[in-house]
C-alpha cells in the first residue's frame, strides 16, 4: 500500500479556469464616446445595430457618441448607439 500521494494528474483535477467576463459592459440608456466596450461575447448572441461595429472576436463596440439601446427584432437581439442631439 502506497504511503505518499500521487504527484501526476490526479492531484491537480479540481483546479478551476479564471473566468473569461464576457457579457454586456453597459446598460440601457447609459452615454457612451466611441471605442468603448459594449459587449464581449462568444459568437453573435447580440447582434450590432446602428453606430456600432463587430471586432473579430464578437466583441461589440461602439463608434459614435451617444446613448446605449437594446432591441429585439425577429427574435434576434440588437445592440444599437443613438447620436446625442
Amino acid at each position: 500500500m502506497s504511503t505518499h500521494k500521487a504527484a501526476g494528474g490526479k492531484a491537480s483535477q479540481h483546479i478551476s479556469p479564471a473566468g473569461k467576463r464576457l457579457g454586456p459592459k453597459v446598460a440601457d440608456g447609459e452615454g457612451i464616446k466611441p471605442g468603448m466596450i459594449l459587449v464581449k461575447q462568444n459568437g453573435t448572441k447580440i447582434k450590432p445595430g446602428t453606430g456600432v461595429r463587430m471586432g473579430r472576436d464578437y466583441t461589440i463596440f461602439a463608434v459614435i457618441d451617444g446613448i446605449v439601446k437594446f432591441s429585439k427584432k425577429l427574435g434576434k437581439n440588437y445592440i444599437s448607439v443613438i447620436a446625442k442631439k
